[in-house]
């Protein structure tokens, strides 16, 4: 018997009442609802994204709660005019919705002020960057699928001198990002 066969046989002996708790074995996503209060994280970390910018990031739905579906951040955005570079997600939409603050988005070669109350959507594969034009400013932001930004968070936040912008092109590759071009610059 060949062994494709052979465990076709053998799982076809188990009822199928058994499958969804071989399932819950495996699966990674929560199933519990959980409360993130305001100025905290999910798991207790604030991540500062140095050497792009000084903002903080904190996790409020983790891509270990979804199955990797989905992450959801609050930015609080620390550094005017400051913001990452053009770049491109190839595997994920993101969207933002603007709780503070003011700021200038690209997206393709579309600009759009945004500014509080406003979402803004970023579909995968067209490069996007953005640019805060207030003091301070305050962003929910969602990856769908979550992909490996919480990764790359931990990463910037470990930086302890800015970093060139080869590592800044390496970094961003190594968590499926591709840098397209230089961060958005208004004149003041």
């Amino acid at each position: 018997m060949k062994r494709g066969q052979f465990l076709f046989a053998a799982l076809s002996f188990f009822p199928l009442s058994v499958l969804p708790k071989i399932t819950s074995i495996f699966s990674k996503r929560t199933d519990k609802g959980f409360k993130v209060i305001a100025g905290d994280a999910r798991f207790g970390e604030h991540f500062k994204m140095k050497g792009v910018t000084l903002n903080t990031l904190d996790i409020k739905i983790s891509g270990s709660d979804t199955e990797n579906e989905l992450a959801v951040f609050e930015q609080t955005g620390l550094t005017p005019y400051g913001g990452p570079p053009l770049h491109i997600h190839p595997f994920q939409d993101e969207w933002f919705y603007v709780i503070e603050g003011e700021y200038l988005f690209q997206v393709g070669e579309e600009k759009y002020e945004v500014k509080l109350g406003d979402t803004i959507f970023l579909p995968r594969n067209v490069q996007h960057a953005f640019i805060q034009l207030t003091e301070k400013g305050k962003m929910i932001v969602s990856y769908l699928p979550a992909g490996k930004m919480e990764e790359f968070f931990k990463v910037t936040d470990k930086w302890t001198s800015p970093p060139t912008k080869d590592e800044i092109i390496k970094v961003f590759a190594d968590h499926d990002m591709k840098v397209t071009g230089a961060p958005l610059t208004i004149k003041k």
